[in-house]
């Protein structure tokens, strides 16, 4: 475990995080089926207070942010409708992925590469104590298969210990 100077949380060292704070473990390494398993560092928690909510996003219930335009004109003033949150059960990097309320503030994460879902850990819905007490282990929050996968491009436990020295 490792301490900041204002605040102790944990940093897994078998993880790839990314700027906003995800942690990702591959689960499976072949190029063809590879999944990784993505959840929420500790840092969010250190940083932004208890997590009292988590949303996932679920591309197959996006039927609050859709616009159902038939022959009905919109209400809407804009030509253009409102994009939804994903199309299908893909993601792509400008997607909202996770909502997260804290005690303090609300944080929206984007997916970190274009991936498709393969499972949502709705517990973490649920019961949003998983990702505070457990966010390296039940706290998961959503497993997915990358389109485009350069694990170069992700930190590894020290390279993330410096960026969070430098924030």
């Amino acid at each position: 475990m490792n301490s900041g100077d204002y605040f102790e949380f944990s940093i897994a060292h078998d993880r790839k995080y990314t700027l906003d704070h995800l942690w990702i473990q591959m689960l499976d390494d072949d190029v063809e089926n590879m999944t990784v398993k993505i959840g929420i560092s500790e840092f969010i928690r250190a940083e932004y207070g208890d997590i009292v909510r988590v949303v996932l996003s679920k591309p197959e219930d996006d039927s609050e942010f859709q616009v159902d335009v038939g022959d009905e004109e919109s209400e809407n003033d804009d030509d253009t409708p409102p994009t939804p949150i994903s199309r299908g059960d893909e993601l792509d990097v400008d997607d909202l992925m996770i909502t997260i309320r804290t005690s303090e503030d609300r944080v929206l994460i984007n997916a970190p590469f274009p991936c498709k879902i393969v499972e949502l850990n709705g517990d973490v819905e649920d019961n949003p104590d998983l990702v505070n007490e457990e966010a390296y282990q039940d706290g998961w929050c959503m497993i997915v298969r990358p389109h485009e996968w350069d694990e170069d491009r992700y930190l590894d436990q020290s390279e993330y210990i410096d960026y969070l020295n430098d924030i």
